[in-house]
């Protein structure tokens, strides 16, 4: 039989690809994408949630993940503008479902709670990956030549696969380094093969690779930069907070004592498992983009 790792590899090969050429794309099928991985995510962690007791409105949640991404995508195309109002609005109509179909007895408070977390933590998270492929800084771009056609590489591309690409190799310099170096355990309570080497390790290659797509992609293609304090700044927060955000997933696993958050993806767990890091990045990679980049010079 193939083993994991081949299986995790030969998935990691046939995916990646895909979803960059998606960021890159942008419009409808980043959208569509995002949403579909949203309310994966969500349904995935209704699943942790039931498996640790408690009762969430599983269809409510999953619905507002999915559409979340949706509204992003009509909002940039001028279809639809999202007020704060809408989003009271939406909290007002789950907690009335709340009332009818939960009642006094049903955890209301809890199903509440977990509903709206669930629906934020998948579709409000990912669809930051929307908002950095159309970031206001990000305008323009450049031809380039494959296969003899001229195809052009919109900016916002090349902005949105920075934070993505800083998430994978963080993951692979984590394992890298926590293979060659591990011996410290960095929260074994929560995740027992995570090591201080690991997490180091992960922010090192985090840094590497923001310096390489900041000088040899970001500048000559979106005629954006970092300085190099900057590089830094972006390579080790981005670094941070997918470590982050995989721990606080693992942390979830623990209470609802299961080991993957689903068996949806063969050999990696569930989709959940795989865009755990990337829910807390994107929303940290827009609010440092915004106020980080500079001008590429001349």
């Amino acid at each position: 039989m193939m083993g994991e790792f081949a299986r995790r590899f030969l998935f990691a090969i046939v995916a990646a690809p895909i979803v960059l050429g998606i960021l890159l794309w942008g419009g409808a099928p980043l959208a569509a994408l995002l949403a579909v991985a949203a309310a994966i995510g969500a349904w995935e962690f209704f699943r942790l949630a039931r498996c640790a007791g408690n009762q969430p409105l599983d269809d409510i949640g999953i619905g507002i993940a999915g559409l979340t991404p949706l509204a992003v995508h009509a909002r940039y195309l001028g279809l639809y503008a999202t007020r704060p109002v809408d989003v009271v609005v939406v909290v007002l109509i789950v907690c009335t479902l709340i009332l009818w179909m939960r009642g006094s007895n049903g955890q209301p408070m809890a199903s509440l709670g977990i509903t709206l977390l669930g629906a934020l933590y998948t579709g409000g998270t990912l669809s930051f990956a929307y908002a950095l492929r159309y970031h206001p800084y990000a305008m323009g771009g450049r031809e380039v030549e494959v296969g003899g056609v001229s195809v052009l590489i919109a900016a916002g591309g090349v902005l949105v696969a920075l934070p993505v690409l800083a998430t994978w190799a963080t993951d692979i310099g984590a394992y890298a380094f926590g293979r060659a170096f591990g011996r410290r355990k960095l929260m074994p309570s929560v995740s027992p093969g995570k090591t201080v080497a690991g997490a180091v390790g992960g922010v090192a290659a985090s840094v590497v690779v923001t310096w390489a797509l900041t000088w040899y992609v970001l500048r000559p293609v979106a005629q954006l930069g970092l300085t190099p304090l900057g590089i830094v700044t972006f390579g080790v927060l981005a670094s941070v907070a997918a470590q982050v955000g995989d721990l606080f997933e693992s942390l979830l696993k623990r209470e609802a004592r299961v080991k993957d958050s689903s068996s949806l993806i063969p050999g990696h767990g569930g989709l959940l498992d795989r865009v755990d890091s990337l829910i807390f990045v994107l929303p940290v990679a827009y609010l440092l983009l915004g106020l980080l980049l500079v001008p590429a010079p001349a």
